[in-house]
């Protein structure tokens, strides 16, 4: 069987687990083996037969009292006794910032090898993969050659598809856990304010660079972005300015995004930013230099100045009625 750790909060799904997935069957059929999903915690136990869509027909329901929310030495140690209680081919899981963090603690208990950030893997003897590098900036062809095979998968680079299957079998599976494990531990959070629109999860956001001026500049583009039903990112810069807080970063140290389109204002495209949306279907890039690495790589380009092109847009949403 090939072990594939899906990726949860408190039970509300990350999409990118079905991302994992698909990769998971294409192993799990070169393998001649099943998929078996590994839910960790009750809480994330309904979302097992939501994954029959997804070609997964067993699914093994991680209990413990101390598996509510993420613990990663816990749900680590969990993964490990659940691998060995059975002979998995592989585990795999999310090449997220959670999904490598769990992934190197297995691998270092079970003291095996792990390829993180997996695009594409070819079975033999060996696994023979390629993973992203550096931010995007390069591929690597690598070789695992362990008994068990540890990997994630690149996030936002392989299409979530579906493989229906009638029903899903589900286990429960009660680990063994010491409480020194849950050392460190998730024991609050910071809620973001009203019904804002996660960043990697809208399907339409505009971003904002240093051209954009000031923090007040942004008011135009929430205002955009609320009227299309998005949400509202920024470069690396703005975040530093003091501009928009850290959450609102859109790259390779911030927040990677996939939406349908792109809105890029004032954003020259250094290679941190384009890591961390490149992810995305259609890019509009809207900038005075027509030379800005943002505007040779969009889709679509606007020469001038975002404090006219924007308010445009927005006169133009409203006399449609938007």
């Amino acid at each position: 069987m090939i072990l594939g750790i899906i990726e949860h909060d408190r039970g509300q799904l990350n999409n990118q687990s079905l991302e994992m997935l698909t990769l998971a069957r294409e192993v799990a059929a070169m393998e001649g083996v099943g998929v078996t999903a590994v839910l960790i915690g009750d809480p994330a136990a309904p979302l097992a037969d939501g994954l029959a869509t997804y070609g997964v027909s067993q699914a093994i329901v991680v209990s413990h009292a101390g598996l509510a929310d993420y613990a990663p030495e816990a749900w680590a140690e969990a993964v490990v006794q659940v691998a060995n209680s059975g002979a998995p081919k592989a585990i795999m899981a999310t090449g997220t910032d959670r999904g490598n963090e769990l992934m190197a603690h297995v691998a270092a208990r079970l003291n095996l090898a792990l390829a993180a950030n997996t695009t594409q893997v070819t079975v033999g003897d060996s696994y023979d993969i390629m993973r992203v590098r550096w931010g995007g900036s390069l591929f690597e062809e690598a070789r695992l050659h362990d008994e068990i095979k540890l990997l994630t998968v690149a996030p936002l680079t392989l299409p979530v598809s579906e493989a229906p299957v009638d029903s899903v079998a589900v286990e429960t599976f009660t680990p063994e856990l010491d409480d020194k494990l849950f050392r460190v531990r998730v024991t609050a959070r910071e809620e973001p304010e009203g019904d804002k629109i996660s960043l990697a999860e809208a399907r339409l956001v505009v971003g904002g660079g240093r051209g954009v001026g000031s923090a007040e500049g942004f008011e135009m583009l929430d205002e955009l972005a609320e009227m299309l039903g998005g949400a509202v990112g920024g470069s690396r810069v703005v975040t530093n300015l003091g501009w928009r807080p850290h959450a609102d970063q859109v790259g390779q140290t911030g927040t990677r995004i996939a939406p349908d389109l792109y809105i890029a204002c004032g954003i020259s495209g250094a290679i941190q930013h384009w890591v961390g949306c490149k992810g995305s279907k259609k890019i509009l890039a809207i900038n005075t230099d027509p030379e800005a690495p943002m505007m040779t790589k969009a889709d679509y380009a606007v020469v001038g100045d975002l404090h006219e092109v924007v308010p445009a847009l927005i006169a133009e949403l409203k006399s449609n009625g938007s």
